[in-house]
């Protein structure tokens, strides 16, 4: 129930939409019934001319208004003219009510699921980094496309037939109970059957359900890895492993759909036979009531087209309820990303950073994270260092000593150990206790995200490109920015000479992350991309690690442009390219093993002579 409402308020913003295709699927369930109606004059008036009436009623010894000659136009007096414009007019008026019904209640449920997608998007967005280590990639697609799929085709398509039949339904249960009275009660008898098989089938379609989507989850990570991962695929000659792994998780997948699809085909045969032994016990029943004159002919047969009536859609019911069931089924998923707590959280009020003038400050900084058994394993403890603005430092350091980690650190990526909102330990200036990282005399964690990230400038190795234009990518976060901005900040990373002798220029489009570039390309867009933003504090992790030689004689000249006037974290492990920073800091097993400029590190004994001597062991 709690996941069912929690649908429903994405509804709201179509309340009117909704209210009117239910006022209108109500007058298709009217209809419906009073067409049903009009089997009985149809055997006792039209079909058996010899009885003549003063008029033709609809229900036996009912009131003067329900005499179908006075809800016509006074000029037919013909019983067959009367019946016949009654069911055209009838039929009519329910086609444009049912047309409209439909569109609008699809309408509110694309609406509202337009609402929830878009909802869902932002919240996985706006998770932090661990959030996405955490899950895969494949999950996370079928989650946005796959549960949302199942939500819409349940709160559209199947509500839409749900409220025509519920309503029809609904007034052919009073037409029913209105002709047999007594006698109508009968059906009463099955509810409870029909009730606890709902039910039962109901909970285990939603089960089946899950586990569906998880073993479709399973089968789009493999896509996405296969495809994102082709060359190395490729490379290794391992298209038949990789077409056994997806065969595999295919096999898995048709399983589960199967499980669910035995749950489900057991209502429909199932509504089948309790329909069957209701009718046949009316039967059994209503010969009698013939022969003893309670009802006419037309009157039972009326009936009987009633309760048939009845049945269609306590028989589409057990279907609907396997798509709702599986719509809340897939709903756990998405209320799980939605609801998940982020480890990066902004705190009330936070501050604005309108600038950076002055320093960056580690303070006792620590960071850990659970291995994948669950267990702590610290990365980086007792990190204490000073950044003053314009000054370059570099971290080194082996593989795993938290160079990446430390970065990552400065723009809220991760958070360091201690929490942000503890007052009970914290300082004169409302600071938490524990590490804490300062910009100008701010704790990293009292300022807005946004702030904080706008004054930060970023060239990984990993070099991250949309699948959009030369110009998109190097003006990203910025779409208006003048053309002219764009092509100086090109020049700037020596990339405009090469963007000119592509086909469209700066309208180019360079593929999916980039693919049509070289790697020394990608790298000089990315740069121009950080020249563009003009951030005043600038990350450079491994900006150069996977180039020629060439190519990072060209991205070094574009970075020594882009460091001008700039506070630079810079992580490398070719030592080449940090001989010119104003400070070395060393890190070793997540501690600074060492500080200092270029000459004073290698001329001492400790990691930074280390790492020289393995890198120019050959040259010396």
């Amino acid at each position: 129930m709690r996941r069912l409402l929690r649908l429903l308020h994405f509804v709201q913003p179509y309340w009117l939409q909704l209210i009117a295709s239910v006022i209108l699927m109500a007058m298709v369930g009217l209809l419906e019934a009073f067409r049903i109606l009009l089997v009985s004059p149809i055997f006792d008036n039209v079909l058996a001319p010899t009885q003549h009436t003063n008029g033709i009623a609809l229900f036996p010894g009912g009131s003067h208004w329900l005499d179908l000659k006075r809800l016509v136009p006074a000029h037919f007096h013909n019983d067959w003219t009367v019946v016949a414009f009654a069911l055209v007019v009838t039929t009519a008026i329910k086609g444009v009510c049912d047309y409209l019904g439909t569109y609008l209640v699809n309408y509110a449920g694309f609406g509202m699921i337009t609402d929830l997608r878009n909802s869902l998007y932002n919240a996985i967005l706006r998770r932090s980094v661990a959030f996405f280590g955490q899950h895969s990639t494949g999950n996370l697609l079928s989650t946005i496309i796959n549960d949302i799929e199942r939500i819409q085709f349940a709160m559209s398509t199947v509500l839409g037939e749900f409220l025509q039949q519920f309503f029809t339904m609904l007034f052919t249960v009073f037409v029913v109970i209105k002709l047999g009275g007594k006698f109508a009660w009968v059906l009463v008898l099955f509810i409870p059957f029909i009730a606890l098989s709902a039910k039962k089938i109901g909970g285990k379609v939603r089960t089946t359900t899950r586990k569906g989507q998880e073993k479709l989850a399973d089968i789009q990570h493999i896509l996405h890895e296969t495809i994102t991962g082709n060359r190395i695929v490729k490379a290794f000659n391992m298209e038949n492993w990789e077409v056994a792994r997806f065969r595999g998780a295919a096999r898995k997948l048709f399983r589960a759909n199967m499980r669910s699809v035995r749950a489900q085909a057991i209502s429909s045969p199932l509504m089948d036979v309790i329909g069957a032994v209701a009718v046949a016990l009316l039967l059994l029943l209503g010969r009698d009531k013939i022969k003893v004159g309670t009802f006419t002919l037309g009157t039972f047969a009326t009936f009987i087209y009633a309760v048939f009536s009845l049945y269609t859609p306590v028989r589409k019911f057990a279907g609907f309820n396997n798509n709702f069931q599986q719509a809340l089924g897939a709903s756990d998923e998405i209320f799980k990303f939605m609801d998940s707590q982020d480890d990066v959280k902004q705190r009330p009020g936070a501050l604005e950073l309108k600038g950076f003038s002055d320093k960056i400050r580690f303070e006792n900084v620590g960071f850990s994270y659970p291995d994948a058994d669950g267990v702590s394993k610290e990365i980086l403890r007792n990190i204490n260092l000073e950044i003053c603005a314009g000054e370059v430092v570099a971290f080194v350091g082996s593989s795993g000593a938290g160079k990446s980690t430390l970065a990552n650190l400065v723009p809220r990526f991760f958070d360091v150990d201690g929490t942000a909102d503890d007052k009970s330990a914290s300082n004169g200036h409302g600071a938490p206790s524990g590490g804490r990282i300062m910009i100008d005399g701010h704790d990293v964690r009292d300022l807005t995200l946004t702030s904080l990230r706008s004054q930060i400038g970023i060239v990984t190795q990993d070099t991250i490109l949309f699948n959009d234009t030369v110009r998109n990518n190097i003006a990203y976060g910025q779409p208006g920015v003048p053309e002219k901005r764009v092509i100086e900040a090109a020049k700037a990373a020596n990339a405009h000479d090469f963007i000119m002798r592509m086909p469209n220029g700066y309208d180019s489009v360079i593929g999916e992350r980039g693919t049509r570039l070289s790697g020394g390309e990608r790298q000089r867009i990315a740069i121009a991309r950080a020249i563009l933003k003009n951030a005043p504090i600038l990350i450079l992790d491994e900006a150069t690690s996977s180039l020629d030689t060439e190519s990072e004689a060209q991205v070094q000249a574009a970075l020594q442009r882009l460091m001008e006037n700039r506070t630079v974290l810079v992580i490398a492990h070719r030592l080449t390219t940090v001989r010119n920073a104003n400070r070395i800091v060393v890190l070793e097993k997540g501690t600074i093993a060492d500080e200092g400029q270029h000459e004073d590190l290698v001329g001492r004994t400790g990691t930074y002579k280390r790492l020289y001597d393995l890198q120019f062991v050959d040259i010396n």
